[in-house]
């Protein structure tokens, strides 16, 4: 049997800042469901994620370019955080953690094969394109990546 829901758009928060985390830096977006917000806590508990968990499997992993983008997506049904980073100046690589509102623990993410949801697609999307446009041509810019947001207004 399969289980549709019907969502509304979600508002894009560009934002957030960067954060600097080791040899990584990270642009923060919030994609966030009517009648939520990024709180306080959840950008302490992404933060938390991006440097105790992903940092970890991107040393690990080496090759990376230094830079990406992590989202807080507060949602209908849980919060999602997701963070995204670039590697061989072309491949995006990706660590998502998901917890549902009625749970004190997160999914395990390890056994389910999730990318991202239809609203997270868009910004993943929108990211590329800056991406392309600031670290693909013939002079790398890495600042001007970070300070490029993706334009996208509601997903």
């Amino acid at each position: 049997m399969n289980n549709f829901y019907a969502y509304t758009p979600r508002r894009v928060i560009s934002g957030l800042g960067v954060w600097k985390i080791e040899s990584l830096q990270f642009k923060v977006y919030g994609i966030v469901a009517d009648g939520q917000e990024v709180s306080d806590i959840m950008l302490k508990d992404a933060h938390t994620f991006t440097s105790n968990e992903v940092l970890p499997i991107v040393e690990k992993e080496g090759c990376h370019d230094g830079l990406g983008f992590a989202v807080i997506h507060p949602g209908d049904l849980g919060v999602s955080f997701l963070a995204h980073w670039w590697v061989q100046g072309s491949i995006l690589c990706q660590h998502i953690q998901r917890t549902e509102w009625h749970s004190s623990e997160p999914m395990n993410m390890s056994i389910r094969p999730v990318v991202a949801c239809v609203w997270e697609l868009g910004l993943i999307n929108a990211e590329q394109l800056v991406w392309r446009d600031t670290m693909m041509g013939s002079t790398p810019d890495p600042e001007k990546y970070l300070s490029t947001r993706a334009s996208i207004t509601v997903v």
